[in-house]
């Protein structure tokens, strides 16, 4: 069924981030990367004009999209719904509850019933909503996501590269990371002034690191790259004593970038049956 053709009139808005993803090859190549299929419980976040919504919904027959310029809202419904059932909240992804999708609390348990995320997202918020989506890992099946090509570079990278750091940890703690594909300027309007890429994460069960608290976890690794400069025992005063360190291990003259994902869940744990009054959990 040919696709309706995209609304010209709309101008992207930069403090939605809008760029609008329009070159065919592009498209093409994630949706082969993606592979929708019916019987999958999709979510697309910030669908824009709908360049990538057309291939999902066709394909998986039903599509939840989340989309926060409520002047795209109206138009996407119009032009595709009828290639499917076509699911438009109108909403900001950074407060949404995805989990909210699944409508049964038994699916956040059954693989067939979790969510794939999919998302060109916005450059200028990217972040938070990383960390927004790894909230709820455990109702997401899989993500693919285009992003800014150093922000991917920084989820994929490996301890002691410059790319490093605590996106890295806190990603790499839940997810296997995969790039896809890059993408130029070019393939957007308006063009950005950096390239893209495409990435794959998967929430791993169980994760690659148990974490008896995940919140110590993640100031302990905030504090750690807040001053990647300086050695660990002087970052992580108050978190974790030289002591501390040398049980797990760990040389306290190191630097931030020079632990593993394992290391610092070691140092987390560690933390965390040293601090008074704990009371250790295993992340599910």
């Amino acid at each position: 069924m040919p696709h309706p053709p995209a609304p010209s009139e709309h101008r992207p808005r930069k403090r939605f981030g809008q760029n609008f993803l329009h070159d065919p090859g592009t498209i093409r190549r994630i949706l082969a990367a993606v592979a929708p299929a019916p019987g999958k419980h999709l979510v697309e976040i910030g669908p824009g004009q709908g360049a990538l919504t057309a291939g999902l919904l066709e394909a998986a027959g039903e599509l939840d999209v989340i989309e926060l310029d409520r002047d795209l809202v109206g138009p996407l419904a119009q032009r595709l719904g009828a290639l499917g059932r076509l699911r438009v909240h109108q909403a900001d992804a950074l407060k949404f509850d995805l989990c909210a999708l699944l409508g049964e609390t038994k699916a956040e348990t059954d693989a067939s019933g979790r969510l794939r995320l999919v998302g060109n997202l916005p450059y200028n918020i990217s972040t938070p909503l990383l960390f927004r989506f790894l909230e709820q890992a455990r109702c997401i099946e899989d993500m693919h996501l285009m992003l800014q090509k150093e922000v991917v570079e920084r989820l994929a990278a490996e301890p002691g590269s410059k790319s490093y750091g605590r996106l890295s940890v806190m990603v790499q703690s839940q997810c296997a990371v995969a790039r896809v594909l890059t993408v130029g300027p070019g393939a957007f309007t308006p063009a950005p002034k950096v390239d893209s890429a495409v990435v794959r994460l998967r929430p791993l069960r169980p994760p690659p690191v148990s974490l008896r608290d995940p919140a110590l976890h993640a100031r302990l690794v905030a504090a750690a790259f807040s001053q990647r400069r300086k050695r660990i025992s002087n970052s992580l005063r108050g978190l974790a004593d030289t002591a501390l360190m040398a049980r797990c291990g760990l040389d306290p003259g190191s630097r931030a970038e020079q632990l593993s994902v394992a290391d610092f869940a070691r140092l987390a744990n560690a933390a965390a049956d040293a601090a008074p009054g704990c009371n250790p959990g295993i992340n599910p």
